[in-house]
């Protein structure tokens, strides 16, 4: 089963444990850590981890908050995720969607969502919720590909033709929402676990162009944070 309102993420709920490779993988420097804690500093404070998956970025905001909350719809994901964190005591997963999230209102001070739900028009129902959930002077960190630029933002082009750049940062810029462009990679371990990911992440015969084109095992990948402060 998944929560009501889910929309199926075919990368990760399909193969998680090569998408655990992938997070492994994706910005091994903390370039996105780095820019959200220049903006807040969450310590002490009660954290929001929107679609948290296997729940990959729970312990690591753990170490700073007093209490963090992760969101997942999807039941196997969920399953993962609460055994990551058995051992934390101010953690808790629950089960849930963007759309409704199982919280009160103004219950927590930082919300972050990373490539999960809040892709532009059409998570309107998603904002509301975060209108709902954040204290006042908190804050929302929502980061998703840049398509502009980047190896990988070509990938996702030639993957998405339709996607277009720029009306997606005008919906966010239109509701409060600031950017910052981020540089950040894929490091892999080996040519076989980025051959891995591709596969994940893009069409069959894609994956093959794409993989016959990019030699070694990095790829340089770029990102915006967005933020919003409530």
């Amino acid at each position: 089963m998944t929560g009501h309102g889910a929309i199926p993420s075919p990368n990760i709920w399909d193969a998680p444990d090569v998408y655990e490779i992938e997070n492994r993988a994706v910005d091994p420097d903390g370039v996105i850590e780095a820019a959200m804690l220049g903006r807040h500093d969450w310590s002490g404070q009660r954290v929001l981890d929107v679609g948290c998956g296997t729940g990959f970025h729970l312990p690591r905001f753990a170490g700073r908050a007093a209490g963090v909350v992760g969101v997942e719809p999807h039941e196997p994901l969920l399953a993962l995720a609460r055994s990551r964190v058995a051992g934390l005591a101010n953690v808790q997963v629950l089960a849930g969607t963007a759309q409704a999230l199982p919280l009160t209102d103004a219950s927590v001070d930082v919300v972050h969502a990373r490539w999960a739900y809040f892709f532009g028009p059409g998570c309107e129902p998603g904002l509301a919720e975060l209108d709902r959930v954040v204290r006042p002077g908190g804050i929302a960190f929502v980061i998703d590909n840049d398509a502009g630029r980047s190896t990988f933002g070509g990938w996702f082009r030639r993957s998405l033709p339709r996607y277009d750049p720029v009306a997606v940062q005008r919906f966010w810029a239109r509701r409060g929402w600031q950017r910052e462009a981020l540089d950040v990679r894929w490091a892999f371990g080996s040519r076989s676990d980025l051959e891995a990911v591709v596969r994940i992440e893009f069409a069959p015969g894609l994956a093959d162009e794409l993989l016959h084109e990019h030699r070694g095992t990095d790829v340089d990948y770029a990102v915006n944070l967005w933020w919003r402060r409530f």
